[in-house]
């Protein structure tokens, strides 16, 4: 992943329009809390139109607030995939079909993009950085694939989920880490390098042991072809990146403006999956939204938790240990959302996806925000670690 010293313009005219976004921003607040008031009052009055105009607009606010306030701005992405949550749920009919189109056929595309743009990021160096670090990177990878599909399978059936909502805790427990994992350790102060190999590492990894691990535990929960999802995530996943990479080491350099751009349009991606997947599974959401939520909490804990005490156990240091933290307990939700639409179970199979979403990236929000407020000794900077041109909103 390319890294760069400078996280915004230096230039004057860049510094220019930065303020005047930010204060642009800033103006969201006053249409944020009024919407809220709507809400508040649509609430009391059982008015479920302003209460659903209230909702989804304020969180669209706040999200467009975020961006110039700077205590909001590491909650940004979290609080635009709230946004799409309360959108999704307020106004599903707008999100379901064009016609005789449906939208969830959209997420294959969309997130052959997301992972194109990740493609675009990657270096050779990325990958040449496990034989630099074998064993912190091995041992991640050998928690993501096994912590978090173990704990998934049994809170699926410890809970008595539906089988496909079940099932669903279970794909995203075995689907990789995601970018979001980079962004909190970089925010945690950890060890960004080794969060983007095992990232990149553990993607190219997905498509063969995603499948497998969702025939060898939710093989009763649900009909799984193994093969045929090995096929559908190498066009979904490892094709994209493997273009994304080849284009990053041909062209890229031609257009640096594309280090703002591409981490825009994977965020932009991931949202609007999150509406589509919350439209199409509204009413299964009504029933189980709040124990499926208890359910994602506890998940995404576990893996935070034992993915630190696993490491501690084997010795790492400390930083590692944190890294490895974020990269088990984070997944990628919105490639196992796109799994689902690839099997036609988006409004079951994709409903925990999009729960564990916010969920994971608020609670690791506050985790990352304390270690970083409780730096370990060898928290300062690696020698390919700087700030990364991602922004810590996606």
């Amino acid at each position: 992943m390319e890294f760069s010293h400078d996280e915004h313009p230096t230039d004057e005219s860049g510094q220019t329009a930065l303020t005047g976004f930010a204060r642009i921003s800033r103006l969201m607040v006053a249409p944020a809390a009024g919407l809220t008031a709507l809400f508040c009052i649509g609430w009391i009055q059982g008015d479920a139109s302003w209460m659903a105009t209230g909702l989804s607009g304020a969180f669209c606010c706040l999200g467009l607030a975020a961006g110039g306030i700077p205590v909001l701005r590491r909650w940004a992405f979290t609080i635009w995939i709230l946004a799409a949550v309360a959108v999704g749920m307020c106004w599903p009919t707008l999100f379901l079909r064009y016609g005789t189109f449906e939208y969830t056929t959209l997420f294959v595309p969309i997130l052959q993009v997301i992972m194109f743009c990740m493609g675009t990021t990657l270096s050779i160096d990325d990958f040449a950085r496990m034989a630099r670090m074998p064993q912190g990177i091995g041992l991640g990878l050998l928690c993501q694939f096994t912590i978090m599909p173990l704990v998934g399978c049994s809170l699926a059936y410890s809970f008595g989920l539906p089988p496909e909502i079940g099932a669903g805790i279970v794909l995203v427990g075995s689907s990789p880490g995601g970018l979001a994992s980079n962004v909190m350790a970089f925010i945690a102060k950890a060890d960004v390098a080794m969060s983007v190999t095992m990232t990149a590492v553990a993607t190219l990894a997905a498509p063969l042991l995603t499948p497998l691990l969702m025939k060898l535990l939710a093989g009763q929960l649900i009909s799984i072809d193994a093969w045929a999802m090995m096929w559908n995530m190498t066009k979904m996943v490892l094709l994209p990146i493997i273009g994304g990479v080849i284009f990053h080491h041909t062209i890229y350099h031609r257009f640096r403006r594309l280090d703002r751009v591409m981490p825009f349009l994977s965020m932009l991606g991931i949202i609007a999956m999150t509406v589509l997947t919350v439209a199409r599974g509204r009413d299964n959401l009504f029933e189980t939204g709040l124990l499926l939520m208890l359910v994602c909490f506890l998940h995404t804990t576990a893996g935070l938790v034992l993915g630190y005490l696993v490491c501690t156990l084997f010795r790492l240091d400390p930083n590692s240990r944190r890294t490895i933290a974020f990269e088990v307990g984070m997944q990628n939700s919105g490639m196992a959302a796109a799994i689902a639409g690839t099997l036609q179970k988006v409004a079951t199979l994709g409903l925990a996806p999009i729960v564990f979403g916010p969920i994971m990236n608020t609670t690791a929000s506050f985790l990352a925000n304390y270690w970083r407020n409780h730096p370990t000794m060898e928290a300062e900077p690696h020698e390919d670690q700087c700030t990364p041109t991602f922004s810590s909103e996606t």
